[in-house]
């Protein structure tokens, strides 16, 4: 099916490299992976939503997070999943599913990214700027910075996946267990020079977005905590920027990772596999990570189960 149809728009998936020994194992692994992530997720979102007392920037802000997790994952492991269970032969996608699914993918990537920036600059305006902060960040502040994550996301994905959709494809063959903007530009006979190229500079620029507003935000909060003779301030400081910075840190290696990975085709099982945990493990972490930090979500947390308090861990 390799070279027989021209513009197909019927796609083959390569699908994940499994034994029959491990296909059930793997299955189990990523249906439960899938099911608790999307509880947790989910459930710290609606939490946010019914209680009043978590209306304010750090945790609506936050809430972008699950939304984009639960979209990721969504659009990718139940097609997974059920592919798992199908013999190789059979593993088909059209391609439109494929490009929407490619487009998701990289929508979950970029959006992570621009979404912890947005709660870098609101960390730092709480610790800078403690007595203005409810004046800076209003409601409308926090409406602008969303909107501003998701739209940035929205443009470098757009151009991304509009440079591959005008290529013509002479092959059908995808050589991944699910769409992505590489899988589907490498279909094409044409010259892929400029997807490469923008492809690079997507990843730079966004990289060093990223990375680049991190340094600068907390290099500004250590300033100002070691100027600062408050411990209440430098307490506040180490306590929430921790949870985001290790929340960020997690998203940024499973990235690296398969970046990496992908520069070595001899371990191609390697990439599928760490390109599916890169949706899975900072998904099923973050609502964690913020959950057993916050005081608030465990305050509200208890007054929902109407037990006796939750403490946070940290």
């Amino acid at each position: 099916m390799e070279n027989d149809t021209f513009n197909s728009f019927t796609l083959q998936l390569e699908g994940l490299n499994v034994s029959k020994n491990s296909v059930y194992p793997v299955f189990l692994f990523l249906f439960f992976a899938y099911i608790v992530t999307m509880l947790m997720n989910v459930g710290i979102a609606c939490l946010v939503f019914i209680d009043k007392n978590l209306h304010q920037p750090m945790y609506l802000l936050f809430c972008n997070l699950p939304f984009n997790d639960i979209l990721g994952n969504s659009i990718l492991l139940p097609h997974l999943l059920i592919d798992m269970l199908r013999p190789p032969s059979e593993l088909f996608i059209s391609y439109y599913e494929c490009v929407v699914q490619a487009f998701t993918t990289h929508m979950f990537g970029a959006t992570a990214h621009t979404v912890l920036m947005i709660m870098a600059f609101d960390r730092y305006v709480a610790i800078s700027n403690p007595l203005r902060y409810n004046t800076i960040m209003t409601n409308r502040m926090v409406m602008k910075l969303t909107v501003w994550a998701w739209g940035v996301a929205l443009v470098l994905v757009g151009i991304l996946l509009g440079l591959t959709i005008r290529l013509n494809r002479c092959r059908t063959m995808i050589r991944n267990p699910y769409c992505d903007n590489a899988s589907l530009f490498k279909l094409s006979c044409e010259s892929v020079l400029i997807n490469n190229v923008y492809g690079l500079t997507f990843t730079v620029v966004l990289f060093t977005g990223s990375i680049g507003s991190m340094v600068i935000t907390y290099t500004k909060i250590t300033v100002v905590c070691l100027t600062s003779n408050s411990k209440s301030l430098n307490s506040k400081a180490l306590k929430t920027c921790s949870t985001h910075l290790v929340v960020y840190l997690i998203m940024l290696i499973s990235g690296f990772i398969v970046i990496i990975l992908h520069r070595f085709p001899q371990y191609s099982d390697y990439r599928k596999l760490s390109a599916i945990l890169f949706h899975i493990i900072p998904g099923s972490l973050n609502p964690v990570i913020y959950g057993v930090q916050s005081a608030e979500i465990c305050k509200s947390l208890s007054k929902l189960l109407r037990s006796k308090p939750v403490m946070p861990l940290f």
